[in-house]
């Protein structure tokens, strides 16, 4: 089975896990050949993937999707994070035996990212502002969640102190807290927006500022990433046109972190950039959208295909990511456990260095169950 956007599911697909509600009933169940109806009901519901039934993979399970957009359950998100990688957007639940794996450096990554997390929890603003996102839009409460881990990551690579890293760490969390005060409408559109939509979505940036401007609990540093992180070096940023210097540090890091994140996901009106796109993207911006010292680092400690990422290579095995190299986060070791149908050399648990295997390359992350 594989995990597949609703966008991208067809009439005739097989639902390889059950549907159920608040309170745990089926509404779909498992085996369904999904119809147009059906398909028009779990959009309705908002759900934005789904498990469905292929022949690459035998694996069953008893796992369910579940609406839980309760506080433990963001909290259990957190325990997760805790003991998985950074990069948990693209890890698969079956690849994280593999992190074990992991080299030294990434382990001193994995826990100061451990420790902030913990500290993070026990803020009760910050986790009942979360919860607020996730019952608004899934979306941007996945979102949420990934740009904290990258400007983690940046942030341990800029060698940021552990308050520093706290307080960047809630900033990215609540960056588009904003967003919970603008029309749901104009949030969850599954087109391109008007120029007038745009606009009034640009005002999450100040909404969000004025909404936690009260609260005590939320560091005045943390407040000032949610109203600039759409600033720009050149000045063309909103909502203020602030310019170079006179922007945030952290609200530069996140600003990176943020773009990242949204152009490597698919929307309903824009398939995802491959992350090695995304990279280029982010390196051409430098010194006009981004800091140009920030995005060098930035090049250094962001890793498109963690260990434990399950991905299709140029030669059509699939792989899963057993080591990422330092300074060539998009050439990491691999090690095969499919082979495709055109495949002569590679062999399954073959391990291969694509930084030495120049002729093969990442195609595209698959999300497996």
């Amino acid at each position: 089975m594989k995990l597949v956007p609703i966008i991208s599911v067809k009439q005739g697909d097989c639902l390889a896990k059950n549907i159920l509600d608040f309170d745990g009933r089926i509404l779909l169940k498992e085996g369904v050949f999904l119809t147009r109806a059906y398909l028009s009901r779990i959009e309705n519901l908002k759900i934005s993937s789904i498990y469905i039934k292929t022949e690459q993979s035998k694996i069953e399970s008893n796992k369910v999707i579940k609406f839980q957009p309760q506080q433990e359950n963001i909290k259990e998100f957190f325990n997760d994070s805790e003991r998985g990688s950074l990069n948990s957007k693209n890890t698969n639940s079956n690849a994280k035996k593999l992190l074990n794996e992991t080299s030294s450096s990434f382990k001193s990554i994995e826990t100061t990212t451990k420790n902030i997390i913990s500290e993070v929890k026990k803020r009760e603003a910050v986790m009942n502002s979360l919860t607020s996102i996730y019952k608004i839009d899934k979306y941007t409460y996945q979102h949420s969640i990934n740009v904290a881990q990258y400007s983690l990551e940046l942030g341990i690579q800029l060698q940021l102190n552990q308050d520093e890293l706290y307080t960047l760490c809630i900033g990215a969390l609540l960056h588009d807290i904003g967003k919970i005060l603008i029309p749901q409408d104009i949030i969850q559109k599954s087109e391109a927006l008007t120029k007038e939509e745009f606009e009034t979505i640009k005002e999450h940036t100040t909404k969000g500022y004025d909404y936690l401007k009260g609260c005590s609990e939320i560091p005045d540093s943390a407040k000032t990433i949610v109203l600039q992180h759409h600033e720009r070096m050149d000045g063309q940023g909103y909502p203020n046109n602030m310019k170079g210097e006179d922007i945030s540090r952290f609200s530069k890091i996140v600003a990176i972190a943020d773009v990242y994140d949204a152009i490597t996901s698919d929307r309903p009106y824009r398939k995802a950039l491959s992350p090695n796109d995304a990279v280029e993207y982010i390196l051409s911006n430098a010194d006009t959208q981004f800091d140009y010292e920030i995005v060098k680092s930035f090049s250094k400690a962001i890793v498109p295909y963690p260990m434990g990422t399950l991905v299709e290579l140029s030669s059509g095995d699939v792989a899963v990511v057993t080591d990422v190299f330092h300074n060539f986060a998009l050439r990491p070791q691999v090690r095969i456990i499919q082979n495709g149908i055109n495949t002569i050399t590679n062999h399954v648990d073959d391990t291969i260095t694509l930084m030495t295997n120049l002729h093969i390359v990442i195609q595209r992350i698959r999300y497996l169950a």
